[in-house]
């Protein structure tokens, strides 16, 4: 399937039903009197989470969502039926945004979790409801409000524990399949990357975590250059990153440190705290390298770029080290706060505050 990672649609609620005037005629009852009915309310228009969705493809296909209108009022008092609410599924870890005044509404981060993005009109008033003392036969109603019209860009950021980040051929894809299930596409030249993948690696019973991996950065990725810009974001809401560095590069080009500055730059001026956030440098293609090479790069490397985190040297050919770092994973994310509970927290009060904010004219 097709990974698409935004989408640009339209929402639209429906419209609430008008009032009725209508007068009670029947044989033998003179001055039957106004028993106009009240309109239906239109249907709201909501985003509901989905864990069984991975992409927001389908939205290329259907990009206009509009819920039901609310039925007109009818005589002898008859309420319109309300109109139905559009439920529409968009993959965990969508962000909503307003396309016309870039407002967040809100994120889709729990499997069944609503955001309303587009609230129904209001019923119209029968003229039933406009009988007084002063006033025995009214002949005034009114219309059903409109209901929100609005187009919303859909992000979707990818809900991983773990983040990949490198040059172009440091070995990511590899490191995803020798930690996890995923099968990317694995060549000997740069690029072969196109898309985010997702892999779970499970340590046993109840102790697993999601890695993402992105396509490989290049100098100037920030300002548009290559794939990985547009897909920097999906590495926001990771806990954690791990740097991939090539410790042998075939035609030594780029030296090692060099590779990880040009990947800190990029971070710093993509913004989004992503040059803040935890991370941790892996070695890649150590089985490429002796022993006393291996050290003397390694120690040369640390000292030249005064490094003070954690550092691991492996080969996602042949595994080594791969174990290792997969544990060292999984019992530091056991000791972390998951930060998606205060997302999940802040979404839902946005959510309620929409929904009390919301007024209704006559009601």
């Amino acid at each position: 399937m097709k990974f698409v990672d935004e989408a640009l649609i339209q929402v639209e609620a429906g419209d609430g039903g008008s009032g009725c005037v209508s007068f009670r005629r029947e044989k033998y009852i003179p001055r039957g009197g106004p028993d106009g009915g009240d309109g239906g309310d239109g249907g709201s228009v909501f985003l509901v989470g989905d864990e069984n969705l991975n992409t927001l493809v389908d939205f290329r296909h259907k990009r206009r969502h509009k819920a039901e209108r609310g039925q007109n009022g009818r005589g002898r008092n008859m309420t319109g039926r309300s109109g139905s609410d559009t439920l529409v599924q968009v993959p965990l870890g969508t962000r909503v945004r307003d396309a016309d005044t870039d407002e967040i509404l809100g994120e889709l981060l729990t499997h069944g979790q609503r955001l309303l993005v587009a609230q129904g009109g209001f019923h119209g008033i029968g003229n039933a409801r406009y009988k007084s003392s002063t006033n025995r036969a009214p002949r005034q109603s009114t219309p059903g409000t409109p209901g929100e019209r609005r187009a919303l860009q859909l992000e979707l950021l990818l809900l991983a524990d773990v983040g990949l980040l490198g040059l172009p051929n440091a070995g990511k894809s590899s490191l995803i399949r020798r930690l996890s299930s995923a099968q990317p596409k694995v060549a000997d030249y740069p690029f072969t990357t196109l898309h985010p993948n997702l892999g779970v690696v499970s340590l046993g019973s109840r102790r697993s975590f999601v890695i993402a991996d992105i396509p490989g950065l290049i100098a100037g990725a920030a300002q548009g250059a290559g794939l990985g810009v547009r897909f920097l974001k999906h590495l926001s809401r990771t806990r954690l990153l791990l740097h991939v560095v090539d410790l042998a590069p075939l035609d030594d080009s780029i030296a090692p440190a060099d590779q990880i500055r040009i990947i800190e730059q990029e971070l710093a001026e993509f913004g989004r705290d992503l040059s803040d956030k935890e991370r941790w440098l892996v070695l890649n293609k150590t089985d490429l390298l002796d022993a006393q090479a291996l050290a003397e790069r390694r120690e040369t490397l640390l000292a030249e770029l005064d490094w003070r985190g954690p550092v691991f040297a492996i080969s996602a050919i042949t595994g080594d080290g791969a174990g290792e770092l997969a544990e060292s994973l999984m019992a530091h994310l056991e000791r972390m706060p998951h930060p998606l509970a205060a997302l999940k927290a802040e979404s839902d009060d946005d959510v309620d505050n929409d929904a009390n904010s919301a007024w209704h004219p006559l009601d």
